[in-house]
């Protein structure tokens, strides 16, 4: 009997169901057009690996409790698997769902199936294909003793960071493990638009070429600033055109940058539970405006721009001005998605540990960076924290590098350089230590046409004013 198994043969599903065959599990495969399950028997023979024609046998071929963890498109075709797979399913099987499926979907279906006597997983998996191959980062919500049996096979797929702990942990019921996913891919989102940002003024303020950016970007690596975005960020600046055309492939890629909607859900929530995700709403929105394209290029034709002007500043203070700003952003965008994991916590009920999830993040996802190792160590020393930027060590980092972004930002504006994820990080800064702010002028306001009352700074209790 199969020790797993795996439904959609795709290239995340077929790459879980090797990494788990290369654990040593026999992994029972399924896809709804079945010659795809054919064609990755045939390209793996010889392993572990059994295939079935229908969902049926697929069940049939699974010991008890059968493990299934579906790796299909988010949305209907996950609810049209589960339906597919219940009228052959015994009490305390359990269901994983692998994709990226949005919160509240995955808290509807742990409800919906515990009704039944079966256990559901929702799995947020980050690492893309490569991760899921030979190590990602594993977000599972569930019952914690569904995850006591699902523990074995999660810890033996998952990446490792370097002191030798599993990419994978229990986050809480429901939908707890895709809603950690969800807000790191809107922190992903952040983070490869302020690298984007970084690129796009040292080259068109610096004029610093990309094989000149990639040794920055490099060295970069080798410091405070190590994670998997700096990583190929420089091997991306390198790489030849794959035409015969000269120079590098980057500059013939149009400007424009997908989305698949996990950063949009990100940002709702943050609405939704009243968390400033400002750095990671920059993420999302300088997507929507590179698909803008005409309307960018009519309007580039109507304003006029400033000529390039570094303002007397040199090369390589440019170079260190770039590193501080892009540190102190970073920085400012893991402290508002871990904001929105405390916020989360309390309105959903969910115990989130954010020690572990700053561990889970250390090795296999996209966001992987050296500086979640002291963030690891900021939550677990102080469960209580209430933002990043306020644990001692963070603070430091700040304190040394936030002159940097203010640098930064002011080239940028001077210049008209879109740096929409840099400012929202000074803002956001500079908001959170302003001691008395604007506010109060807003909430005269309010109270001026729609008496919706202020509170006093030398009375207690709520005031209306009837304004002249």
């Amino acid at each position: 009997m199969a020790n797993i198994g795996v439904i959609g043969m795709a290239v995340m599903g077929k790459n879980l169901a090797l990494n788990l065959e290369s654990r040593g599990y026999e992994v029972a495969i399924y896809n709804r057009t079945h010659s795809v399950t054919e064609e990755v028997l045939r390209e793996n023979e010889g392993l572990n690996l059994v295939g079935s024609e229908s969902i049926e046998k697929f069940v049939g071929l699974l010991e008890r409790p059968r493990k299934i963890i579906i790796m299909v498109k988010a949305g209907n075709p996950v609810d049209m698997t589960i339906e597919s797979l219940i009228p052959y399913l015994d009490k305390g099987d359990i269901i994983i769902d692998g994709g990226n499926s949005f919160f509240r979907d995955s808290e509807r279906r742990y409800r919906s199936l515990k009704e039944k006597g079966l256990n559901f997983v929702g799995l947020g998996v980050s690492g893309g294909e490569t991760g899921a191959r030979f190590g990602p980062a594993l977000m599972p919500g569930c019952d914690k003793e569904v995850y006591q049996e699902i523990k074995p096979y999660l810890e033996s797929i998952a990446a490792r960071a370097e002191d030798g702990l599993a990419c994978s942990a229990w986050l809480g019921t429901g939908g707890a493990g895709h809603y950690v996913k969800m807000v790191h891919n809107g922190i992903e989102y952040a983070d490869m638009e302020q690298i984007a940002e970084t690129y796009f003024l040292l080259k068109n303020l610096g004029g610093i070429s990309n094989l000149d950016q990639a040794d920055l970007f490099d060295q970069w690596n080798k410091g405070e600033l190590s994670s998997y975005l700096i990583e190929i960020t420089s091997n991306i600046l390198k790489e030849a055109d794959d035409t015969a055309k000269s120079g590098q492939l980057l500059d013939y890629i149009e400007d424009i940058s997908l989305q698949k909607g996990t950063g949009k859900w990100t940002n709702l929530e943050a609405v939704e539970l009243g968390v400033d995700s400002s750095v990671l709403a920059a993420g999302l929105n300088a997507r929507v405006m590179s698909m803008l394209k005409d309307e960018r290029i009519k309007a580039s034709h109507v304003f006029s721009r400033p000529q390039p002007n570094l303002g007397g500043m040199e090369i390589e203070e440019l170079k260190d001005v770039a590193r501080q700003a892009l540190l102190a952003t970073k920085i400012i965008a893991y402290a508002q998605g871990f904001a929105l994991y405390k916020a989360a916590g309390a309105a959903y009920g969910w115990d989130l540990e954010y020690d572990v999830i700053a561990q889970i993040f250390r090795a296999g996802c996209i966001i992987r960076s050296s500086l979640l190792n002291p963030m690891m160590e900021a939550f677990k020393n102080n469960k209580d924290l209430e933002n990043l930027m306020l644990d001692p060590y963070f603070t430091g980092l700040l304190e040394e590098n936030i002159q940097g972004l203010r640098d930064f930002v002011t080239l940028a504006v001077q210049n008209a350089i879109p740096v929409p994820a840099m400012a929202a990080a000074l803002s956001y800064f500079d908001t959170y230590i302003c001691e008395n702010g604007s506010a109060n002028m807003i909430q005269a306001q309010r109270d001026y046409f729609g008496s919706h009352t202020y509170r006093r700074v030398d009375i207690e209790g709520s005031f209306h004013h009837e304004w002249e």
